[in-house]
């Protein structure tokens, strides 16, 4: 049964997967039923969301979730975390989209997957990238095709959980090979035409040569430019489309953050004291450290050159059985025990160095010479960190060349074998050199292969119960005394409270500034919120946080309100546009001498190679339609005032160069055909997706 038992770690606990589900639809039925106070109660909607018209479930979605969930704790052998969950829903929210959406085309095509195709999944010529995957030896890279007909050769005979096993694996192959056919299907009917790759070719071969005049819109004053309100709102109207925005709330808030006293941190100190004595005398340091500490790496192996910097610094006093500290580190308290101390088989070393390297059109013989100068001072005696400071172009020079403890084999060859093949310490007698350049050496702390093996207990230095109602007590205060937006800021600024803003937030956002996990706050500022009315008080990461509903927008085109400030940019570049033009309109010559006439914010500037395909201007910036016209003149042009998103261009072309003839245009058509093949399956599910019209409101739930 070796086989399955292969198969079992290979592909998770898929009973505990199906028992699960069992268990989680019979307490969804009562959880999120209709009546369930959890989701309003009294008949609320219980949906997640809509795709391509189908009402999608909370106990439909969370079923999906589930099973995402538990292939992850199979497969890594944990619990997800908060982050890991929050991927989870999206990859579960995205199998429904597919699953469904996808589901209506390949219904309409007749589209299926036969036994024979499966079969050759799964044992044939054709094997699926996901039998590949789980059927490869790590060790070789070589997909074990025979263990796989094994499997099926003997599925009959195996246990009911071991046959449940690959039947739920063969089901996961469906939806991936009809995605696949389903995209081969609209691939295979696309065609690159003739013309088509002629045009490319042409597009990035033919150059014209040409000088441009640049005038910043910057040029005119925003104080000579002042938009009326029609003028504002003809824009908004004609660029309503620009202005299409997805629901978003804004708030602000005030976050209470929950530090520990100096109390508290005295508390722990005294617990960490006293259980160092316990430390001293236990004999399994390991297990003890395991037990007692907040973190990880409560015990492994440290070469010195790893060692913490506290007993980095202590090693020559360091002998088994030592307990040091506790000290503070990473707002921790923490202590360590030398369990053992023994010879590994690499060395580290302490050295500090001196790296010269040739400058400017200095040869390399010239900065060996000086290297060994320099050296000459260091083997006299002068201060090596002086000497560091003064000559080394390394970033360690600041610290007087010092590299700290490094193990061996850390460093490039040549630097490694000069200084563990140096007895003792002191500066190696010739300079080093490698590809950096030239090193002066002076090993400061003798090679050892010294090891030790520390038990790390840290205790983290948290706020108390007692603190933490302090602080909640202040932010209730504050929270139940206001009730609106204007009472707020008052209180605030009478406390010295700091006010933040959110700025504009979308349903899925998870965090807030530095509020780390928000998502309650989100939920609220969508769900329950009403503008300007203050919230209750939420616990987010290390903080209480009282919020103000303070802007509301729905889905669809922003109001003119919400957009009046960047339709005032626009509109203002386009009446810089105009006044750049009627200055242009008295001016005449040559682009030299109208930029002169202009003044210093005109420029002239030139381009001996411009490409169709190039998207950009120097200077000018994004520029497709500008380039455009270029290419639409003749030699000698000289075009009119040309608008740029943030600029006037005049155009003359110098020299216009064609594609020379080619007699196949094969390898634009095969270029074409592959930049349309990578994009397409991306292209499809974007399609898709948009014409299933999904509606997504888990952000009610999650």
């Amino acid at each position: 049964m070796g086989v399955f038992n292969t198969l079992r770690v290979k592909m998770g606990s898929v009973l505990i997967i199906l028992i699960g589900f069992s268990i989680l639809a019979f307490l969804m039925t009562d959880l999120l039923g209709p009546d369930s106070r959890l989701l309003g109660g009294g008949g609320g909607s219980n949906n997640v969301g809509e795709i391509a018209g189908e009402n999608i479930s909370m106990e439909q979605y969370q079923q999906q979730v589930e099973e995402f969930k538990y292939n992850f704790q199979a497969n890594n052998g944990r619990t997800p975390s908060d982050s890991e969950m929050n991927s989870l829903r999206q990859q579960a929210w995205d199998y429904l989209i597919i699953k469904i959406a996808f589901q209506e085309q390949y219904d309409e095509l007749g589209l299926q997957v036969t036994n024979e195709e499966l079969v050759d999944m799964v044992q044939g010529d054709n094997i699926s990238p996901i039998v590949r995957q789980n059927f490869t030896d790590p060790q070789t890279g070589e997909f074990n095709k025979e263990q796989v007909v094994n499997i099926i050769r003997n599925i009959a005979q195996a246990p009911a959980e071991q046959q449940s096993q690959w039947y739920s694996f063969e089901a996961s192959l469906l939806p991936a090979r009809k995605r696949t056919k389903y995209d081969e299907l609209l691939i295979s009917s696309t065609y690159v035409t003739s013309v088509e790759a002629e045009r490319a070719y042409r597009k990035e071969n033919a150059t014209v040569e040409l000088d441009y005049l640049y005038i910043p819109y910057t040029s005119i004053s925003d104080s000579l430019v002042t938009p009326t309100e029609d003028r504002l709102k003809s824009y908004y109207n004609e660029h309503k489309e620009d202005y299409e925005t997805e629901a978003t709330r804004s708030i602000k808030y005030v976050a209470f953050e929950l530090l520990p006293s100096a109390e508290d941190s005295l508390f722990i100190r005294k617990e960490m004291e006293s259980m160092k004595e316990e430390f001293k005398e236990v004999e399994q340091d390991s297990s003890f450290a395991r037990a007692n500490t907040d973190r990880r790496n409560a015990f492994r192996a440290y070469p010195i050159a790893e060692l913490p910097k506290i007993l980095a610094s202590n090693t020559n006093i360091l002998k088994e059985g030592d307990v040091m500290g506790p000290y503070i580190e990473n707002n921790a308290y923490t202590l360590y025990k030398v369990s053992e101390i023994y010879d590994d088989s690499l060395y580290s070393a302490r050295a500090s160095h001196i790296l010269i390297k040739a400058e400017g059109e200095e040869s390399d013989e010239d900065a060996k010479a000086r290297a060994n100068d320099v050296l000459q001072k260091a083997l006299a005696g002068q201060d090596f960190g002086e000497l560091a400071k003064e000559y080394s172009k390394d970033p360690s020079a600041t610290k007087g060349g010092d590299l700290g403890w490094f193990k061996e084999g850390r460093m490039v060859e040549e630097f490694d074998k000069a200084v563990f093949e140096k007895s003792g310490t002191g500066v190696i007698n010739k300079v080093v050199k490698t590809n950096f350049g030239y090193h002066i050496i002076k090993v400061t702390e003798e090679k050892t292969a010294k090891t030790y093996k520390i038990a790390t207990i840290e205790r983290e230095i948290l706020p108390s119960e007692s603190t933490r109602d302090q602080v909640f007590r202040k932010a209730d205060f504050f929270a139940g005394s206001n009730e609106n937006y204007k009472e707020f800021q008052a209180a605030a600024e009478v406390e010295g409270y700091n006010i933040r803003e959110s700025g504009k937030m979308t349903t899925d956002q998870r965090s807030i500034g530095n509020l780390g996990n928000a998502r309650e706050i989100v939920r609220w500022a969508f769900t329950d919120a009403k503008l300007n009315k203050v919230s209750s008080v939420f616990e987010v990461s290390d903080y209480y946080v009282v919020a103000v509903l303070t802007n509301k927008s729905d889905e669809g085109v922003a109001s003119f309100e919400e957009v009046k400030p960047q339709i005032t940019r626009e509109v203002k570049k386009e009446l810089q546009a105009e006044k750049v033009k009627e200055r242009l309109a008295s001016l005449s010559g040559s682009l030299d001498e109208i930029a002169e006439a202009y003044g210093n914010e005109a420029r002239v500037n030139s381009t001996a190679d411009l490409k169709l395909a190039d998207n950009s201007l120097q200077s000018v910036g994004q520029a497709p339609e500008i380039i455009g016209r270029a290419f639409g003149m003749e030699e000698g042009q000289v075009s009119e005032p040309l608008e740029a998103k943030n600029g006037i261009v005049i155009l003359k072309v110098l020299s216009k160069t064609p594609a020379g003839e080619i007699a196949d245009y094969a390898a634009y058509k095969e270029q074409i055909a592959q930049r349309r093949k990578n994009s397409a399956s991306f292209k499809i599910k974007a399609a898709i997706e948009a014409n299933a019209d999904i509606v997504d409101e888990r952000y009610k739930f999650y």
